[in-house]
């Protein structure tokens, strides 16, 4: 019995979050999510009694899978790595990409996601200063402090804004392994201006391989 119970309570989630990110956090209810699952309202209920505990729930999951993608990128001291880790943490925000791309509507409908959603930003930032203080002291770039502020925000704004983004450009069908590597391109090239010596020759072979 619980066995079963897991296991609805999973497809619950799965169904949610594939609904959320399709249709939007405004059009997905609960009714929505059992009628996709082909149960019903009642046994949804029974695990989640309110659309806002799966979203919670679902945010919860979406801290946990970017954690690692944090925890990478603020040891980051070459370009390469830095482009791994910017790839993993877009496959990772593509995955919930409901979070950033409906933050507005979230932090206003569910104000208790607001401490959470803070917090994770600020984690991001931290790390993103690192691994630019990093790549400055391995030689990778040649930033001053204030550089390394700006890229670290910059890099932090670009990641959590590239779906909002998204919406709003042609070429919505790409494959999502392929997006991720070009949105890990794109915001890589952020730290154009002030790549210097062997980081600059794949800084170009990235530009090669991804704009061809």
């Amino acid at each position: 019995m619980k066995a079963a119970r897991a296991g609805t309570r999973d497809r619950i989630l799965e169904a949610g979050l594939q609904l959320l990110n399709e249709e939007g956090v405004a059009k997905v209810s609960t009714h929505r999510i059992a009628a996709t699952l082909g149960i019903s309202s009642g046994n949804l209920h029974y695990h989640f009694k309110t659309k806002q505990q799966i979203v919670t729930w679902l945010f919860r999951c979406f801290e946990d899978r970017l954690a690692p993608c944090i925890d990478a990128a603020a040891v980051v001291t070459a370009l390469d790595d830095l482009w791994l880790s910017l790839h993993m943490t877009f496959e990772a925000l593509s995955e919930y990409r409901f979070v950033y791309r409906d933050i507005d509507y979230l932090l206003n409908e569910f104000p208790e996601l607001d401490a959470r959603a803070r917090a994770l930003t600020a984690r991001n930032l931290l790390a993103s200063q690192s691994l630019c203080v990093g790549l400055a002291e391995a030689g990778g770039i040649n930033a001053t402090a204030e550089d390394v502020e700006v890229l670290a925000l910059q890099l932090v704004f670009t990641t959590t804004c590239w779906f909002s983004f998204k919406r709003l450009t042609p070429g919505k069908q790409r494959r999502q392994h392929a997006e991720a590597a070009l949105a890990a391109y794109y915001t890589l090239t952020l730290l154009s201006p002030y790549v210097v010596g062997e980081a600059r020759d794949y800084l170009n072979h990235l530009r090669a391989k991804y704009l061809r």
